[in-house]
């Protein structure tokens, strides 16, 4: 009878054996390792050795937006519009690609609402222009100078002053000074339409209308009542109009690019190219809100 290990007891635990893995499985599931859309902005501008100040003053986002968005705050930029916007602006300014950064956010904020097609859409161009009333005043002074002239001609010119005074009334001879008289209908006189006249606009609707002239620019149009018109890229020569019965807000990405009609009236403000432009147009004459 021996004394020591029975050989069960030398039998080697399975569990312990050198050659089992004792490692924990591990989890194959992909991570997305891609630093977020603020991180990744926020990365480039140091990379370009900006500051927060100087991305600011070139974009015209304010020093706190650009702050928040950095931090993946997008609560301070006013909507979804506005910050899908702010991204563009600054990753063009760090010399990021915008499109993956604003697919990621729409991705990650319930997607990117379908464009509302606007009713009330107003092309100017198949609008006719408004008529010019004819100026019966001037008509009728014509009118009487023209008789007046006709009885003293016939008075001081005898029998044959039918003829020259028909002659004369029709404008196809000049008087005795020599003066061509001005040619006068029995409906009066109409003055010739300007071929420069703008074309007419509703008087109780503001109307908007924008051009990309210089380039192409993003731009962003709502209604009075909060209605989304238009979110997207205008490319140069193309045109976009709007009409609301109260207001429309705009938002230009690249205002230096965008030639501006409100109301039929030209906006003579010198916006800069890569501007960024809010504003907001009533009824009369075009006020920047």
């Amino acid at each position: 009878m021996s004394i020591g290990n029975s050989p069960e007891s030398s039998a080697p635990d399975d569990d312990n054996s050198p050659g089992a893995d004792n490692s924990p499985a591990e989890d194959n599931s992909p991570e997305d390792d891609r630093p977020s859309i603020g991180q990744a902005l926020q990365e480039a501008r140091i990379a370009a050795r900006l500051t927060v100040d100087e991305v600011s003053a070139s974009t015209r986002v304010r020093v706190p937006i650009v702050q928040a968005i950095e931090q993946d705050d997008f609560s301070r930029c006013g909507g979804d519009v506005y910050a899908r916007g702010h991204i563009r602006m600054l990753a063009g300014k760090v010399g990021l690609d915008p499109d993956p950064l604003i697919a990621r956010f729409d991705a990650e904020h319930g997607g990117r609402p379908a464009p509302t097609p606007a009713a009330p859409l107003f092309e100017a161009e198949r609008i006719r222009p408004e008529r010019r009333r004819p100026n019966w005043t001037a008509a009728m002074v014509a009118a009487i100078v023209a008789v007046i002239g006709f009885v003293g001609f016939t008075m001081f010119s005898g029998g044959d002053g039918d003829t020259k005074t028909k002659q004369v009334a029709e404008g196809s001879e000049p008087d005795q000074n020599g003066a061509k008289p001005t040619p006068t209908t029995s409906g009066g006189a109409k003055p010739a339409e300007s071929e420069s006249a703008i074309a007419a606009v509703p008087h109780d609707k503001v109307t908007v209308k924008l051009s990309a002239t210089d380039g192409k620019s993003w731009i962003s149009a709502k209604a009075y009542d909060g209605k989304l018109l238009y979110d997207g890229i205008l490319d140069e020569g193309d045109s976009k109009t709007f009409q609301d019965e109260k207001r429309i807000d705009l938002v230009l990405g690249n205002a230096g690019a965008i030639e501006l009609f409100v109301n039929g009236k030209k906006v003579t403000d010198e916006f800069e190219v890569g501007q960024v432009e809010r504003l907001s147009y009533t009824q009369g004459d075009p006020e920047a809100g």
